[in-house]
């Protein structure tokens, strides 16, 4: 950790990790809505579209196992700069892409890149952030993070414009992570800019900076602390699930649902981005009302509310004014979605064991992305075998029952107001 230096500022963080986290989150933001729209372009089926979207949370998933070596091993900074230039390659690869297939590997790939990225950041944090500070900071983080991804959306409505498809987007985040690439580059050393920080090392191994250490400590034995800590993964872990898996299924099923109903490429990145803007706007309200009232009062919520946003778009696919009610559910969704900012990772810090919590993030962390990456591949089959209407009605249903487990088990695992 640094020693606390009085002169560190929240603003000291904005260039190395927040500056390029916005970069990426827009180049995200971006890509995300069109996916389905480039693979339909390619000739893939609503189905197909939809596993292809969800490559990335499955590359996210997998990308979760050996991200915290990699960061241990050639550092935070490092491994953001790695991980930006593979999701440069991954961009190139779905632009170029000749066939559904290749777009989907290359998407995949970018999940990947995306795991990476997203733990080195949090362990850049860990090192160089006061613990004093660190909470602001990583709340400001998830803000940085969100507002990406309604930026993202808009910027591509233009590009689509003057490019003539959504292959125009996949350019924007190519664009994004080379800024991202040249910002982490260009500046000096992190320890020239926050001091030096005090490094943990072990027998027979190199030093190693805090934010590293607890990178290893994540992925190292994952299984292990899976199994080891199955009682509470099982209850509560089985509703982070359910809440990745209704974020994941929103993720793939708004683009779908553009596409079913022939709304246009740049008519589906301005919806998804508008509504990617309530979303942002309600990060803060979550977590007041989760440290006032307590974490049901978040949870409960948002999964419900996803849930109800599902079923609105399940019973109106067919009706005369369909890309009113696509519109509305897509308020419904973000506004659901963004009451849930940051509960997941407010729920793994309430559980985590206080003397050793990396382990068990980490495991708490894989959980919520096993949701995440079930979620489009469950949509996609229920596509293909039935209809976009079915999968959306069977993933609202989910959500329901979410929301009904959640507030059984959060009540017995966490206090109503953890603070106090």
């Amino acid at each position: 950790m640094t020693d606390g230096n009085p002169a560190f500022s929240i603003r000291s963080v904005a260039v190395v990790v927040f500056l390029p986290t916005l970069l990426f989150s827009i180049g995200e933001g971006a890509l995300i809505p069109l996916i389905p729209v480039a693979a339909t372009n390619l000739g893939a089926s609503l189905a197909i579209a939809g596993v292809i979207a969800g490559m990335l949370m499955i590359g996210e998933l997998v990308g979760d196992i050996p991200s915290g070596a990699l960061v241990s091993r050639i550092g935070e900074r490092t491994s953001m700069i790695g991980a930006a230039l593979l999701s440069i390659v991954a961009a190139l690869g779905a632009v170029l892409a000749p066939n559904p297939w290749v777009l989907g590997v290359a998407i995949f790939i970018l999940g990947l890149a995306t795991a990476v990225f997203a733990l080195a950041r949090h362990a850049f944090m860990t090192s160089y952030v006061p613990l004093r500070y660190r909470a602001r900071a990583l709340s400001t983080l998830g803000g940085v993070f969100r507002a990406g991804l309604f930026i993202g959306p808009l910027l591509s409505v233009p590009v689509i414009h003057f490019t003539g498809g959504a292959q125009g987007a996949f350019w924007i985040m190519t664009i994004s992570c080379l800024a991202a690439v040249l910002i982490l580059v260009l500046l000096p050393d992190p320890e020239a800019l926050f001091g030096q920080v005090h490094r943990v090392r072990k027998s027979g191994a190199s030093d190693h900076t805090p934010g590293e250490e607890l990178a290893a400590e994540e992925s190292h034995g994952l299984f292990r602390t899976l199994w080891r800590f199955r009682g509470v993964l099982a209850r509560m872990g089985s509703g982070a699930a359910l809440i990745g898996a209704m974020r994941a299924a929103r993720t793939v099923l708004l683009p779908l649902w553009a596409v079913s109903l022939g709304v246009s490429e740049a008519n589906t990145a301005l919806i998804i981005g508008l509504a990617g803007a309530v979303d942002f706007a309600l990060f803060y309200v979550s977590g007041q009302v989760m440290d006032r009232f307590g974490r049901i009062w978040s949870a409960v919520p948002s999964t419900l509310g996803l849930g109800l946003g599902m079923l609105l778009l399940a019973f109106t696919h067919d009706t005369p004014n369909a890309v009113v009610w696509f519109i509305a559910a897509a308020g419904i969704l973000s506004v659901a979605n963004g009451l849930g900012s940051g509960i997941l990772m407010t729920l793994g810090a309430d559980l985590a064991p206080p003397g050793r919590p990396a382990p068990f993030l980490g495991a708490w962390r894989f959980t919520g992305d096993a949701g995440s990456a079930a979620a489009p591949l469950v949509v996609a089959a229920i596509t293909g075998l039935l209809s976009v209407s079915f999968a959306a009605g069977a993933i609202g249903a989910v959500g329901i029952l979410g929301a009904w487990h959640l507030a059984r088990m959060i009540p017995r695992y966490i206090p109503a107001r953890p603070g106090r």
